[in-house]
């Protein structure tokens, strides 16, 4: 009978010991590059009795307080792509991402040489040849090409040595009008300067055949010898 007791008891003691009562608070708050996590309100308590009647009261509390930051998300530029695609665009895109603010956009641009082309190529498969070149001559490289090659650029219907006088009548309508105004000037420099060099070179023989003919003229003076 004392035996039964005596485990009743220390069952009952190990038993009191491990009862623990726990009472959490948990708060929680996110905002954009920042995660702030309050945790605490727990509270464990510990009774113990003993076999004489007397008792052991222990109280803990534990709070925990924790702000975590944390990068944003990032701001994905838009993508733009003309691959495959018969379109003469090209696009471009950007983003920018600070803390609280991301911006992000794009744009497309047209490619006017990439149309130019295009269209020559259609007139030229409708047999449209002289429209074809004259269109292709916009761009002011052609231009300059086709002068070079004693093939002038059409112009108000006319082709050959025809476009090249109105060409040069009309001298402003060229594409290339910046470019060509700008060799012009510079070979007149170098023409002014190449008549400098010739004059002085004119000037310099003349001096020199002057000598020559003053050397000669001393040499055949004649003299009296009375």
């Amino acid at each position: 009978m004392k035996i039964t007791a005596y485990i009743f008891l220390g069952v009952l003691w190990i038993t009191l010991i491990s009862a623990t009562f726990a009472y959490a608070g948990s708060t929680q708050t996110n905002t954009s590059g920042s995660n702030t996590a309050i945790e605490g309100g727990y509270t464990s308590t510990t009774t113990n009795e003993y076999a004489s009647g007397s008792s052991s009261n222990s109280t803990t509390n534990n709070t925990t307080n924790s702000d975590i930051k944390s990068s944003p998300p990032t701001a994905n530029a838009p993508s733009f792509s003309a691959q495959s695609q018969d379109v003469c665009a090209t696009g471009a895109s950007a983003g920018v991402q600070t803390f609280g603010l991301g911006i992000s956009g794009g744009k497309t641009f047209r490619d006017l040489n990439c149309e130019r082309i295009k269209l020559a190529k259609v007139l030229n498969d409708f047999g449209m040849k002289v429209a074809s070149i004259a269109l292709l001559c916009q761009d002011e490289r052609v231009f300059e090409a086709m002068i070079n090659a004693g093939t002038p650029c059409p112009i108000d219907g006319k082709i050959g040595n025809d476009a090249l006088v109105l060409w040069k009548k009309y001298d402003h309508e060229r594409p290339d009008y910046k470019t060509y105004v700008k060799r012009m000037d510079e070979r007149k420099k170098a023409d002014e300067l190449e008549q400098i060099a010739m004059t002085k070179e004119f000037e310099r023989i003349e001096k020199e055949k002057a000598k020559e003919q003053a050397k000669k003229k001393k040499n055949i003076e004649w003299k009296d010898p009375r």
